[in-house]
């Protein structure tokens, strides 16, 4: 077994992770659970968070992480998942945009749509949630946002 250090100051914090059902997003909805943290995952692929949820529930975690399907292309859906966070765990002061499509592809293949389609998920919820958590960090007086990204 694996030695990590244990921060105190995790403990009961809410915190959010979009893209957690698979892969980094995986990982940090395991780690921040293990801290102690009322953690709230964002993800489309229903059955992995649906099972990863489950799974760190049926382990015994402090708190049992809520994963909430949802396409963060959707703003509405997106300020909808993060409202439903806040409501089971409170006022959101860790957000980790992690969120991400990483499909490889030349210069020559990108298009106008594929463009857009790539901002919209590497890069737009970002901003948006960052946008939606904003006033529950001032009102906690700080908090921490973590933006992931790629060179795809």
């Amino acid at each position: 077994m694996t030695a990590s250090a244990h921060y105190p100051s995790l403990v009961d914090r809410s915190v959010l992770i979009t893209g957690g059902a698979t892969g980094i997003g995986a990982t940090l909805v395991e780690r921040f659970v293990a801290q102690g943290a009322r953690v709230g995952f964002l993800d489309i692929d229903q059955s992995a968070g649906s099972a990863l949820a489950a799974r760190l529930a049926a382990a015994g975690a402090r708190h049992a992480p809520l994963f909430l399907r949802a396409d963060l292309t959707d703003i509405a859906a997106l300020r909808s998942a993060i409202d439903q966070v806040r409501a089971a765990h409170g006022p959101i002061t860790v957000l980790l945009n992690n969120a991400a499509n990483d499909t490889r592809h030349s210069i020559e293949e990108t298009t106008p749509e594929s463009w857009d389609a790539g901002v919209a998920v590497n890069l737009r919820h970002q901003f948006f949630a960052a946008q939606a958590v904003a006033p529950d960090m001032r009102a906690a007086g700080g908090g921490s946002i973590v933006n992931f990204g790629s060179v795809s």
